[in-house]
């Protein structure tokens, strides 16, 4: 199979001077068609992305920047492509043999303008992959813009994506193609300018607030609930919400509790900003809340975080987050709850975030944000299926399965209420881990899925604060987690393990 992207020349971008495409862990050929430009981009875009190449990249190129294409006329095709992916937004060729002619949409318009337009209107576009021959819709996106620095990082972010649902039409998997309607916009667009301008003052406001304070600074909240909770009532009304006391230089998120011969433990991320590494760390829990401190219980080289739990055949498993290793491991607890040893690697190769676990119609199913090349860590989610925990893990059909930052990545455990299956999604719309929604799981199998988004959840009077992003619960014990300002010069060593959050926080110095 040969593959032609058809570009732009005058455009040319960094990401474009590829050879090939992975698919399916092969690597297809790709040859470049140049065209002449369709329309032109805004006046003194190069500048402004060189600008921020200088200053939010330092120095380093990205795959928005210029590619240096030489004077020579266009690139004549050196085979004819069995399949075309044109980047343009010209028209196109009808007389073209190939057999299958991929257009990318941006909120519904092709062209980089139209991505551009997107992100200057303040966000990323939803992308659509057509097939130019018959008109039908090969698969949708919405990508995230965590890692997206400037309008070069969300340029590169969305073409990144773009590119991970050609390589998914490509593979010959089926593709799922859901509902995102592409958003309006905000009616705040400033142009080029002063998208970059704004930029710049935001990245060195973000610099001097690293400087002052621990950013982000996570805590866990907990509360007893003899009544209703979160997935009854769809929100984060009833009792008050507790703060799992820090040190003040480590922060607390991810909570997963369980009860395991009798005892309650909460296990949680636990990072010490002054390393920059994540361990796992757990706190037991009396009748009356925390009782002692948090312990470390599982450290290895490299970062750990989420420690999703599960009981399988008279044991105790853990699977924490470790996608900067790029495997998914699973740990057995040997001495409950401080000795757990690695047991197992289910799947290596591929960075797979917040790992989660639910049975379903006889099959294990692991889900996990799922990220790939240059686009964000939490908009594209993987299924996987097995027979048993131990394996072997087979992908599902149509991985990844979605691709929406605001109800892929998971955020804690599944639940069965009523016969119906549901699970806690992170809504990354407006940030990473900024808010939750509650889906309904309402199709499962090797070769389907389909979810509803029942509720959405995000910090308020009951949760003060900026982030929301794991909900689970254990008996009575209900625990979610968020963030607030940490300054650094504050001395937090002498706090006790718990303290009562206030019901309300002033909005201006919630984080």
């Amino acid at each position: 199979m040969i593959i032609e992207f058809r570009c732009e020349r005058e455009y040319a971008r960094r990401w474009m001077s590829r050879e090939t495409l992975s698919i399916d862990g092969r690597d297809v050929p790709v040859q470049i068609a140049w065209t002449a430009t369709a329309e032109p981009r805004p006046a003194g875009l190069d500048a402004l992305f060189e600008l921020e190449r200088m200053v939010l990249h330092k120095s380093q190129h990205s795959g928005a920047n210029r590619l240096n294409v030489d004077s020579a006329p266009p690139q004549a095709r050196t085979e004819t492509a069995d399949v075309i992916v044109d980047f343009t937004g010209g028209a196109r060729d009808p007389s073209n043999s190939a057999r299958l002619y991929l257009r990318p949409l941006f909120n519904g318009v092709a062209g980089e303008n139209a991505a551009l337009a997107a992100i200057l209107a303040g966000d990323l576009p939803v992308i659509d992959i057509v097939n130019e021959i018959d008109g039908s819709v090969l698969d949708r996106g919405h990508p995230s813009s965590e890692i997206a620095a400037g309008l070069g990082g969300a340029l590169e972010t969305v073409m990144a994506r773009t590119l991970t649902m050609v390589a998914a039409i490509l593979s010959g998997r089926p593709r799922i193609v859901p509902q995102l309607a592409p958003l309006a916009g905000n009616g705040s667009r400033r142009g080029p300018v002063g998208y970059v301008t704004r930029g710049l003052a935001v990245s060195i406001a973000k610099e001097i607030y690293r400087l002052c304070c621990y950013a982000p600074h996570w805590h866990v909240g907990w509360r007893f609930n003899d009544g209703a909770g979160v997935w009854q009532t769809g929100d984060l009304s009833g009792p008050s919400w507790n703060v799992l006391g820090d040190p003040g230089s480590h922060f607390y998120a991810d909570p997963f509790p369980i009860t395991w011969h009798g005892r309650t433990f909460v296990f949680f991320e636990d990072l010490d900003h002054r390393v920059g590494k994540g361990i796992i760390s757990a706190i037991e829990f009396g009748d009356n809340g925390p009782t002692g401190a948090a312990v470390p219980v599982l450290e290895e080289p490299w970062h750990l975080s989420y420690p999703f739990l599960i009981e399988d055949g008279g044991e105790l498993w853990m699977i924490p987050e470790s996608s900067i290793h790029k495997d998914v491991a699973l740990y057995k607890c040997v001495r409950f709850p401080d000795k757990w040893e690695r047991h197992a690697t289910l799947l290596s190769g591929l960075e797979l975030a917040d790992v989660t676990i639910t049975q379903h119609n006889g099959l294990h199913y692991l889900f996990g944000a799922w990220r790939d090349g240059t686009g964000g860590y939490s908009d594209s989610l993987a299924i996987y299926y097995a027979d048993h925990l131990l394996g072997p893990w087979l992908p599902h059909a149509s991985n990844p399965v979605l691709i929406d930052r605001a109800s892929t990545r998971p955020a804690g455990n599944f639940v069965t209420i009523n016969g119906r299956l549901w699970r806690p999604v992170q809504n990354c719309t407006d940030g990473y881990g900024a808010a939750l929604a509650l889906a309904e799981v309402v199709e499962l199998s090797p070769t389907t899925f389909r979810q509803i988004v029942r509720h959405s959840l995000k910090p308020g009077p009951a949760w003060p604060g900026r982030k929301l992003h794991t909900l689970n619960r254990c008996g009575r014990l209900e625990v979610i987690d968020g963030s607030h300002v940490q300054p650094k010069t504050r001395a937090l060593a002498s706090r006790s393990p718990s303290a009562v959050l206030p019901a309300r926080t002033n909005p201006s110095t919630a984080r």
